[in-house]
C-alpha cells in the first residue's frame, strides 16, 4: 500500500508575516520548529536559522516565503507530530500572550500558534 508522502501545506497569516519581518530585522535568518511535546512544545517555535538542531526525527514541511525577507523561513516539525497533522493545512498565526521563553517572539508580548483545517487527502 502506497502512502502519500506529500507534506501538509503551511501558510502564514498577515500578522505572522509582519512579525517575521520584524524578527528577521532584529535576529537575521529565521526558522520554525514544532515538536509534539507538552507545554509550549505544541506551538511553533521561532529561532535564528540553525540554532535549533534538526535531525532524522524531524520533517521539513515548507520553506515559507515572506515578502520583504530575503530568504525563505524553513518550517520543521517532529516526525511524530507530522503523522498527526499529515492531512491538515497548517496556518501560522500570532496572538497576544506569553509564549515560550525560547521562541524569538516571547519578548514582544505575542506568541505564534497553529491554526489548521482538514484537506482532502
Amino acid at each position: 500500500m502506497e502512502h502519500d508522502t506529500k507534506p501538509p501545506a503551511v501558510e502564514l497569516t498577515a500578522g505572522a508575516a509582519d512579525l517575521l519581518r520584524r524578527l528577521r530585522a532584529d535576529h537575521g535568518p529565521l526558522m520554525f520548529h514544532q515538536s509534539g511535546g507538552c507545554c509550549d512544545g505544541s506551538a511553533p517555535m521561532c529561532y535564528p536559522a540553525g540554532e535549533f538542531r534538526t535531525g532524522g526525527s524531524d520533517v521539513l514541511l515548507a520553506a515559507l516565503d515572506v515578502d520583504g525577507v530575503a530568504e525563505p523561513v524553513p518550517f520543521w516539525m517532529s516526525r511524530s507530530q507530522y503523522e498527526v497533522w499529515a492531512h491538515t493545512r497548517l496556518i501560522v498565526d500570532v496572538v497576544e500572550g506569553r509564549g515560550s521563553g525560547f521562541s524569538l517572539e516571547a519578548p514582544e508580548g505575542v506568541r505564534f500558534l497553529i491554526r489548521s483545517r482538514l484537506v482532502d487527502g
